[in-house]
């Protein structure tokens, strides 16, 4: 078995591509179905509007579990890890969730009382429409690319030979998402759940019986930082670690 394992490497960015080439496919078949919003119906073509979208969103959110799937095997297989595990799929985001997230990226499209709208609220509909499409994409990208996430992890709680999963971030990954890769594996015994945010791409990378997790080069460089700029003040760690990435990182 690999006695070590680390965030970084060309697995870890292989399937980090992957997944972005997904997000690329999702954006160009959502942007495909903006033509099913008739300005002149917005209350009869939004509605069919987010139908649509659903089945695109369900639609990768199903093969991003396939890759987090392809991934964890391949992890497991070059780990040399014994015996057979199946890794369990992760669903689709629930429906009530998709429409949630999607009616909240069109909230500003709808016409409102000059006195109490806001100033998103003011701009021209074509703008609207457009600033509720750009805010769909991103939700959607969340969503599909959380279905991955919750297939690794899923699966490192489930196999009896995993022991933590860590945070695989990005190289220009934001600073929350720098300060919670530096915290190396967490154990799956654990309740947290992957945070992330849209326009996320940091990853879970599995960690099984005899490996030590190592973090990679950068992520070594990130905890230099956060352990000299940020780490001695507490409640500000996260500014002044995004400060300290700004002028050293």
């Amino acid at each position: 078995m690999a006695t070590a394992v680390s965030d970084g490497g060309r697995d870890a960015e292989r399937y980090r591509t992957a997944q972005l080439g997904l997000t690329r496919l999702l954006v160009r078949d959502m942007r495909g179905r903006r033509r099913l919003i008739i300005p002149s119906r917005l209350r009869t073509s939004v509605p069919d509007w987010i139908t649509a979208v659903q089945a695109v969103i369900d639609q990768y959110a199903r093969t991003s579990a396939a890759l987090g799937a392809e991934f964890y095997d391949a992890q497991r297989d070059a780990a040399g890890v014994p015996g057979v595990f199946t890794v369990p799929v992760a669903d689709p985001p629930p429906a009530e969730q998709t429409e949630a997230s999607l009616r909240w990226a069109t909230k500003d499209v709808w016409e409102r009382d000059p006195e109490s709208a806001t100033e998103a609220q003011l701009q021209p509909l074509e703008t609207r429409l457009d600033q509720a499409e750009r805010k769909a994409e991103a939700v959607a990208q969340k969503l599909v690319t959380d279905t991955g996430r919750a297939t690794i992890q899923g699966a490192v709680r489930r196999d009896a030979q995993a022991v933590a999963w860590a945070r695989s971030a990005a190289l220009g990954a934001c600073a929350f998402c720098r300060m919670l890769s530096i915290r190396g594996a967490i154990y799956k015994q654990d309740t947290v759940d992957f945070r992330a945010h849209s326009g996320c791409h940091c990853m879970a990378i599995p960690v099984y019986r005899g490996q030590t997790f190592e973090l990679s080069d950068k992520a070594k460089e990130w905890e230099r930082l956060y352990r000299e700029y940020a780490a001695p003040y507490s409640g500000d760690q996260l500014r002044r670690f995004r400060q300290a990435i700004a002028e050293h990182g």
